[in-house]
């Protein structure tokens, strides 16, 4: 009788090593195909290009990009063959170094570390700056107060008044038979009209209006726009014609009385003034 093991003893034991089990990728086509599902069908349902499913099945992992990537690509492979992806993640993680660990936050706090401080206000900019503005205001008040004593010596002129003491004795030159205004004449300029001339005034206030005036030679005194608030002053020793564009926009003057003529808003006058009482020729 011979001492030893039977021959069902010496039968081989069952390998159930980690190098016997079927791969990831193995496990995935093989769930696949039981499905009865292609490659491209696996594909199609779960947005994984044909080359990254071929090679998870092939347990290449490097097309996926990444450990991350990977994990998340055998997650949906394996739900959409109906496979529990927790077993298949957990392998992956052990033959993988372990689940990736979360991003620091680091960078974060660098960026936050890296912002350049607030800076104070720069006062220095500020007073230079008020100081500017400040000579600028004393510059306009001088320049202003200076030009103000000849406009109201010759307000006074126009409006037929006698200049200050301390004017100068010369007459003032005549004004132009053309000289603007921008405002509507005064009562006094008006009674101050020369009664060996014929004056016309003209002025605006309702708005804009062209106008041209004539002497009595017809040369052209003035033709063209007369805008909203300005005035016009024409003089002849004998007659002035007058074409109005827009006769309602305007207020007349002639020979120092106001014509009340009611003229319509867009009507077309033609008129003529000659010395003495207003007439329209």
């Amino acid at each position: 009788m011979s001492i030893g093991n039977s021959p069902e003893d010496e039968r081989p034991f069952e390998d159930v090593s980690e190098e016997a089990r079927p791969s990831i990728g193995r496990v995935l086509k093989d769930a696949r195909l039981a499905a009865g599902l292609t490659v491209d069908e696996v594909s199609a349902a779960t947005r994984i290009r044909n080359s990254i499913v071929r090679a998870i099945e092939a347990d290449d992992f490097a097309p996926c990009g990444g450990d991350v990537y990977a994990r998340g690509h055998i997650r949906t492979l394996a739900r959409a063959v109906r496979l529990d992806p927790a077993e298949l993640l957990a392998r992956y993680d052990a033959e993988h170094g372990g689940r990736p660990a979360p991003t620091p936050a680091a960078p974060l706090f660098e960026a936050e570390r890296i912002r350049p401080e607030r800076r104070g206000p720069n006062w220095t900019a500020a007073m230079v700056a008020a100081i500017v503005v400040v000579i600028g205001f004393v510059g306009f008040t001088a320049v202003k107060g200076t030009g103000g004593g000849d406009s109201d010596a010759r307000t006074q002129v126009a409006e037929g008044g006698t200049p200050s003491a301390g004017a100068s004795d010369t007459p003032a030159p005549q004004h132009s038979r053309s000289a603007d205004h921008k405002a509507a004449p005064s009562e006094s300029a008006i009674a101050a009209a020369p009664q060996d001339k014929v004056t016309v005034q003209i002025s605006a206030p309702n708005g804009r209006s062209w106008i041209s005036a004539k002497d009595h030679n017809g040369r052209m005194l003035f033709d063209g726009l007369l805008n909203k608030g300005e005035s016009k002053t024409f003089q002849d020793s004998s007659r002035i014609d007058l074409v109005l564009g827009d006769a309602g926009a305007v207020r007349l003057w002639v020979n120092g009385k106001k014509i009340e003529d009611q003229f319509q808003p867009g009507a077309v006058e033609r008129l003529t003034y000659t010395k003495g009482d207003p007439q329209a020729g």
